[in-house]
């Protein structure tokens, strides 16, 4: 990325964690709001269009999901209607947060096409190309995730996304790692900046590993986009909420992430307003080592350096050297030429 730095755009994730529940679903919209993301998004389905009547669980799925049901059953269950998205989306205007969903299959992304400013593709349809060419018809921004993917993947994802009219520059690439959750050793945290060079797109990162370490770091690495799931409660019994954020360290991460953003700073290495102050404290001037009679000669033996830093720089030592003393000098008092 070029150009001045924007501030990291933080999508809280609420994902599933409706549990098809519109009441939960405003619930997490105001959760998200009043820690402090930009943007909460969801997930937006017609589950016959998405999946197979025997389609299997992942295994988190089945750890987590409390039900003896198949994937389809599940999705069928946590799955909302239009109206319901429409709900949410007044709902977000009037608590000053940036409605998402992101859409499975192309019925709903026609649908979310009037209520959102850009689309979300989850990892799943990074190799779905028949879905990709006709979401860039669309000519929204994308944020594209590329759990499980490959570079050579995410080259093809792209150049479909430009063939049908959307140009890299309007697409961010998310690193992601499509596991519940993350192992640390499997995050590669470095692959989102390989991803930047390689393709010379904008980055960031959507975080499956339980805590908030990683998408802080993600975010001092120099990440657009941190997308991060969160729950009312890791104790309901959906397929998402054991690997998401609780609402108040939700709140710790936007917090931490807008902390690192005033960090980073301007680039320039200098004095700070906040350290300026402090210079003529902490710094050391040219002084008398013991008593100098005027016009002795200035030597390394009758002088030293000391604070305050209120008189000569040390970096002039060797300019004072050799000079001569216009008057006496106690010791310690500040040397004058």
């Amino acid at each position: 990325m070029t150009g001045e730095r924007k501030p990291v755009f933080v999508i809280a994730e609420a994902g599933v964690n409706h549990d098809g529940s519109l009441a939960r679903a405003k619930a997490l919209v105001e959760a998200a709001a009043a820690a402090g993301a930009d943007a909460v998004k969801f997930q937006t389905w017609v589950t016959e269009r998405v999946i197979t009547k025997d389609a299997p669980k992942p295994a988190y799925q089945r750890r987590a999901g409390g039900r003896r049901d198949t994937q389809y059953e599940m999705l069928k269950r946590l799955e909302l209607p239009f109206s319901a998205f429409r709900a949410i989306k007044a709902h977000c205007d009037r608590h000053g947060i940036l409605f998402l969903s992101t859409a499975d299959e192309i019925e709903s992304a026609s649908f979310l096409a009037a209520l959102q400013p850009m689309f979300k593709v989850g990892s799943a349809e990074l190799t779905d190309l028949p879905f990709l060419a006709k979401l860039a018809a669309f000519r929204k921004p994308v944020i594209l995730s590329t759990g499980m993917g490959t570079m050579a993947e995410i080259r093809i994802a792209l150049d479909t996304l430009r063939r049908h009219g959307l140009p890299k520059s309007r697409v961010t690439v998310l690193h992601c790692t499509t596991a519940y959750p993350t192992p640390m050793a499997d995050v590669h945290l470095r692959a989102m900046l390989a991803i930047r060079d390689a393709l010379g797109v904008a980055v960031g990162y959507s975080d499956h590993t339980l805590g908030i370490a990683v998408p802080i770091a993600a975010a001092a690495l120099g990440a657009a986009v941190i997308e991060k799931h969160f729950t009312l409660d890791n104790g309901l019994p959906g397929p998402d909420h054991r690997m998401s954020l609780e609402p108040a360290p939700l709140a710790a991460m936007v917090a931490a992430i807008r902390n690192v953003e005033l960090a980073l700073g301007r680039g320039a290495k200098g004095p700070s307003p906040s350290e300026a102050a402090n210079i003529p404290f902490v710094r050391k001037s040219i002084v008398a080592a013991a008593g100098i009679a005027a016009g002795e000669r200035f030597s390394e033996r009758n002088l030293t350096v000391k604070r305050p830093g209120t008189g000569i720089s040390p970096l002039r030592w060797k300019t004072v050297i050799g000079r001569r003393a216009r008057r006496p000098f106690s010791k310690d008092e500040l040397i004058e030429l």
